[in-house]
Parts: structure tokens; C-alpha cells; sequence
């Protein structure tokens, strides 16, 4: 038998640009997509940490994070 004793998931997410949107419309669609993630994310009560942030030229952004996965235990993945 066995047990997941720790998990985590490691992603790279960008939220991405709509063609018929202008750079500006894109920033701040982006910016409020990550936020709605973020807040989904401590709704669920998934614990994470954001490793990486880069806001692109074009208004979009890319996250590297690594978070819970599922309700799993997460060990020492998330500490320093």
C-alpha cells in the first residue's frame, strides 16, 4: 500500500493576451486574472508560493508557483 506522504505541483502560468484587445486592456485584464486566481487559490484554502512574476511587453504576465496539489500534505516543498 502506499501513501503521499508530500505533494506540491510546480507550473508556469501566463495569463495570456486577447488579439482584438489593446496592450493596455490586456495589462489590466491580466492583472485582474491574477488576482482571481490568487483569490481562488486562498478560497480553496491551497497553500502556494509564488516563486516568479514577470510582467511581459505586451501587458501580459507569467507566474512561475508552486502550490498544495490537491488537499495534499506538503511537506517541505513551500519553505525557503
Amino acid at each position: 500500500m502506499k501513501k503521499v506522504q508530500a505533494a506540491c505541483i510546480c507550473q508556469t502560468l501566463h495569463f495570456c493576451q486577447r488579439e482584438e484587445m489593446s496592450k493596455e486592456e490586456n495589462e489590466k485584464l491580466a492583472i485582474q486574472e491574477l488576482e482571481s486566481y490568487k483569490a481562488s487559490l486562498e478560497k480553496n484554502n491551497t497553500e502556494y508560493r509564488i516563486l516568479e512574476e514577470k510582467k511581459q511587453d505586451d501587458g501580459t504576465i507569467i507566474i512561475k508557483i508552486i502550490k498544495q496539489y490537491s488537499n495534499s500534505p506538503i511537506g517541505e516543498y513551500l519553505q525557503n
